[in-house]
């Protein structure tokens, strides 16, 4: 996980593979994709790197430093061998003037809050998220079924990675949550919207998210950001 509010951008990586492994995975993702759009960061300041207005090209540089998260993990398990069959989901959000881009693979989640409508931004890439598309699971039936966690995406799977990329315009007050599949598990949309709807501080939000994922079972790794849009920015 990362969180750079001064620059607007958020990280949630979820790692996967055996004796810790996973956890190596999102580590190498979290520093790869941080380098890449720090490196971005520095050429926009130069003045270097901007779209034919004058703007930082958010989008595809975060998509960008997805792939370069991508080699790096891919890389480390060629450098050793033990580390074979790691990979790591990534969905990350960066802030881009009056939109934020948001950039994931595998089942970790982006969700906006805006006017007490919860709407899920990204989609699952999983086996049962497919079978749902295709109409021979339910969603009620995907979220209870054994390979509910087979994923169909990695960061550092055997093949180049396909970034999904989406850019969303912001209005004061909106309320962006992103999550590992841990959360997701645990809590239905519903009772996601209920929690982020409550009042108090972003905080207190995602203690709330955590604490009643964990009452009902926290079987994995949680992780959750929640980011709110106000007049001077993201925060």
């Amino acid at each position: 996980m990362r969180i750079d509010v001064e620059r607007g951008l958020f990280l949630v990586a979820d790692g996967m593979g055996g004796h810790g492994h996973g956890d190596v995975a999102s580590r190498i993702a979290v520093e790869a994709v941080v380098r890449h759009m720090d490196e971005a960061f520095q050429r926009w300041d130069l003045g270097e790197g901007l779209d034919d207005s004058g703007e930082p090209q958010v989008g595809v540089e975060l998509e960008y430093s997805i792939h370069a998260a991508h080699r790096s993990v891919v890389d480390a398990v060629a450098e050793d061998q033990t580390l074979a069959g790691m990979g790591t989901t990534v969905v990350g959000m960066a802030a881009s003037g009056d939109t934020v881009v948001v950039a994931h693979v595998g089942d970790s989640r982006a969700y906006r809050l805006r006017s007490a409508s919860l709407e899920l931004v990204t989609e699952d890439h999983t086996w049962v998220n497919e079978q749902v598309k295709a109409g021979y699971l339910s969603p009620e039936q995907a979220r209870s079924h054994p390979l509910k966690s087979v994923v169909t995406r990695a960061v550092g799977g055997d093949h180049q990675v396909e970034v999904d990329l989406s850019s969303l315009p912001v209005e004061e007050g909106d309320l962006f949550l992103i999550c590992s599949d841990g959360l997701t598990t645990m809590l239905t949309d519903e009772e996601i919207h209920n929690l982020l709807a409550s009042k108090g501080t972003l905080e207190d939000l995602c203690e709330r998210l955590v604490g009643r994922a964990n009452e009902k079972g926290g079987v994995d790794n949680i992780t959750v950001i929640v980011v709110q849009v106000e007049r001077d920015g993201s925060d």
